[in-house]
């Protein structure tokens, strides 16, 4: 069976994403991928926070072209964020995006080719028993039962020049802790029951916040719900390690 990498939250830190990504053979100096059949998958939020966040848009979206159904990217609430400021910025995108991390660097550098690719990503994504995520919550579920159907109700959304849609995927993308409380096992089996798989793997709550640790003492991802859930997010743009975690 062909290893499954997972890595989230790389906001920004794309030459951090590389060197992970080159220290596990998945790709070589020149950026070229040595994986073999290996599949990888890159669970949001590259953007924001950190110093070059279309660096590592443009280092994923190379290798999905180098690697098509190897290489995959779900959208993450920062995403949203990038795409809604940049289409309508004289909205509430605007304000959320400046106390978020946004950088006038990556909105300048963010082209219509980046957009219109932003607009087509996935938010959920099933490989093998694991089913990914960007976030840890169940709003996903207010927009299907299936992840086809989820993908495709946000894809309709994302393609319409509503900023209020725009909002709406953004504002679920940002809801966090549905499985960490103590009904956190019945959620995540709620959820794994109708979307499938037997695992689900988040990033966007850094692994210290449920942990109560600092990010700088954490050194690889969480099993929590009785092993329902994994986190990843390390919380690289505060202080702690990205996470190429792989999980087969």
């Amino acid at each position: 069976m062909a290893s499954l990498f997972v890595v989230s939250d790389v906001h920004g830190y794309a030459d951090d994403l590389r060197e992970s990504l080159r220290s596990a053979g998945l790709v070589d100096a020149d950026d070229a991928w040595t994986g073999d059949d290996a599949q990888l998958w890159v669970l949001g939020d590259l953007i924001d926070r950190g110093p070059d966040g279309i660096g590592a848009i443009d280092l994923v979206r190379s290798l999905m072209g180098q690697r098509p159904g190897q290489v995959h990217m779900l959208m993450g609430n920062h995403e949203a964020l990038a795409l809604g400021y940049k289409l309508f910025p004289d909205t509430r995108f605007g304000e959320v995006w400046a106390i978020n991390g946004g950088h006038a660097s990556d909105q300048d550098r963010l082209t219509d080719d980046h957009v219109a690719w932003l607009r087509t990503l996935p938010v959920l994504g099933r490989h093998g028993d694991y089913l990914l995520m960007h976030s840890d919550t169940t709003d996903y579920l207010e927009w299907g039962d299936s992840v086809d159907d989820i993908n495709g109700t946000v894809a309709s959304l994302l393609e319409d020049d509503d900023a209020e849609a725009h909002w709406e995927v953004f504002a679920s993308l940002t809801s966090r802790f549905d499985f960490a409380g103590s009904d956190g096992v019945k959620v995540a089996q709620d959820v794994l029951s109708t979307l499938g798989g037997g695992c689900l793997v988040h990033g966007h709550s850094i692994i210290g916040t449920l942990t109560q640790q600092p990010s700088h003492e954490i050194e690889g991802p969480i099993a929590y719900a009785d092993g329902l859930v994994v986190a990843i997010d390390g919380g690289r743009y505060d202080g702690g390690p990205l996470l190429l975690v792989e999980l087969a």
